[in-house]
């Protein structure tokens, strides 16, 4: 048998994961949305969005009730305020569950008197490991709980009892006094000097987590934030004291701090954000953990929409949907059913490698990397199936599943990867704390609702004049800006008189036509000077 062998050089372009690629982060704030995206090189590699009105964060800590027990599972449903019951199994109650039990039943029992210091609080026995959820809790009970599970679909949030407080460099964890290090620091004399270190500073009645980004740092540096997190855990006791139940005693920081705080690293080059509350925060989180890198942090005021501006919405637009474009033709077909997400690998029209195997290794490699870019910008998880094209060599077979352990190495989420089978199947599993960013790229036209008849195109323009004449002559409001597809944009301001000069000596001078590349064709939206939108509804009847 001819075996082919191939230098992944000569087959690939790929620039070398050895470099560090420069990170961006573009941050959009709007009324009901944040939207966070994370560039590399340009390229949008994650992407997340928070809606306003979502009130649940992983790692918000509550003071919750038991609302029933299930022996059957060996866990219990606990009232967090959701619409749906917070999930709680026996083993993540923690070793420590009967020293928390105790000590919030001692700080509840007396609300006027200052929570005790944990340096001072007697620890009780460790909670068995093989035990029954009903020895340990009762319908009615309070219990300290945090969130490790956000609500996904019909599911209400996950959570532990094993409370935890991150910071940037550390973890502090309440009711232990073990210090832990991150297996990715690797050098013996650094592990050794981190932890002789944290013993010598951590307080009595604490635990601490030493995070990776902690190697090398000075012992003020950890100090400082060490204290920080002991007075966050001790102001969250004093609000259980106050607390109603169910109630929020110690939120997350906002997601874009901490998005900040788990990406944050030297090879970060801007980041850019559109709202000026945000950019403040940022710039106070930053001051704190990188003070001479204040300057790298930018207010967008640019008229265009900030993901338009940076390219971002162009890059969501090819990036989600069934079927995704790799390069010279091929292409990824991408199907979530409840249990995992199908992957399946199409070489599509190619004509340029030699043979069928070199074709299959080259498209196999442009397809890993773009997978593994797709598992973390949906952030997909559970089981993936990928179904890669057929290879006869083994070399090649190990080639690619070195590739994908490569490539998914920058991944924050714990992951899975075995080999590739005999039918050319690749198993991954990967954990997820959130719904997966699921984005329609096809939905129904917002013009016409989907019935697929719309006013006449030609007459947009004429409404679009009704509608500026009213938010000025009615409404009074004569600073504003008009969002329009790019084109209609385009024909608007179109000629040396144009329509959008004609409305401003008519109307307001003080109106701008903004394009906006998240818009429908016929699709517009209206916005004062503060950028808040404007709601003029089609049904309601202008009245000049």
């Amino acid at each position: 048998m001819l075996y082919i062998h191939f230098e992944i050089n000569r087959i690939t372009n790929y620039k070398p994961l050895l470099d560090v690629a420069t990170t961006e982060l573009v941050i959009d704030v709007q009324q009901k949305e944040v939207s966070i995206a994370l560039l590399e090189d340009k390229r949008l590699v994650e992407l997340q969005k928070e809606s306003s009105e979502v009130s649940f964060s992983v790692g918000d800590i509550y003071l919750a009730r038991v609302k029933k027990t299930m022996p059957g599972l060996n866990a219990a449903f606990i009232d967090v305020g959701y619409s749906k019951e917070a999930f709680l199994h026996y083993l993540d109650l923690g070793e420590q569950y009967l020293s928390v039990k105790k000590y919030l039943k001692q700080i509840t029992s007396d609300r006027k008197k200052q929570p005790e210091s944990l340096s001072k609080f007697r620890m009780q026995p460790e909670l068995a490991k093989e035990g029954s959820i009903e020895s340990v809790l009762s319908v009615g009970d309070e219990i300290l709980v945090q969130i490790t599970k956000e609500p996904i679909s019909t599911k209400g949030p996950r959570l532990t009892a094993e409370i935890s407080i991150p910071g940037r460099f550390l973890v502090l964890v309440p009711f232990s006094d073990k210090v832990s290090l991150s297996q990715k620091i690797k050098s013996n004399s650094e592990r050794t000097r981190l932890k002789q270190l944290i013993q010598s500073i951590k307080p009595q009645g604490f635990g601490v987590i030493v995070r990776t980004v902690a190697e090398g740092k000075k012992v003020a540096e950890l100090d400082n934030e060490l204290k920080t997190l002991v007075k966050c855990w001790e102001e969250a006791m004093q609000r259980v004291q106050r607390a109603k139940i169910p109630s929020l005693v110690n939120a997350e920081t906002s997601r874009t701090v901490a998005v900040l705080r788990d990406l944050y690293n030297p090879s970060f080059e801007n980041i850019y954000v559109n709202d000026k509350e945000t950019f403040a925060e940022i710039e106070n989180y930053i001051s704190l953990i990188a003070p001479e890198r204040k300057d790298f942090i930018k207010l967008y005021t640019g008229e265009l929409p900030i993901f338009d501006n940076f390219a971002i919405t162009k890059q969501i637009k090819s990036s989600f949907g069934k079927t995704i474009a790799v390069k010279n033709g091929s292409y990824l077909v991408i199907e979530h059913t409840e249990a995992l997400h199908v992957i399946d690998v199409n070489s599509g029209p190619r004509s340029k490698a030699e043979g069928q195997e070199e074709n299959a290794v080259e498209v196999n490699l442009a397809a890993a990397e773009e997978i593994a870019r797709q598992l973390r910008l949906r952030d997909m998880g559970g089981i993936i199936v990928v179904d890669f094209i057929d290879m006869d060599n083994a070399d090649n077979r190990q080639l690619l599943y070195d590739r994908m352990r490569e490539l998914m190495s920058k991944d924050r989420a714990k992951h899975n990867i075995l080999p590739l089978t005999k039918f050319g199947l690749m198993q991954i599993t990967r954990h997820r704390v959130r719904p997966v960013l699921n984005i329609t790229v096809t939905e129904n036209c917002p013009v016409c609702n989907g019935k697929g008849k719309i006013n006449s195109s030609i007459l947009f323009v004429d409404r679009m004049e009704e509608k500026i004449a009213y938010l000025v002559k009615k409404m009074r409001v004569r600073r504003f800006s008009l969002h329009l597809h790019p084109y209609v944009a385009a024909y608007v301001n179109s000629g040396i008189f144009s329509l959008k000069m004609k409305w401003r000596l008519k109307y307001s001078p003080f109106f701008k036509i903004i394009p906006n590349q998240s818009l429908a064709l016929l699709e517009y939206k209206i916005y004062d000077n503060k950028r808040n939108e404007i709601d003029l509804k089609d049904e309601i009847e202008v009245k000049l």
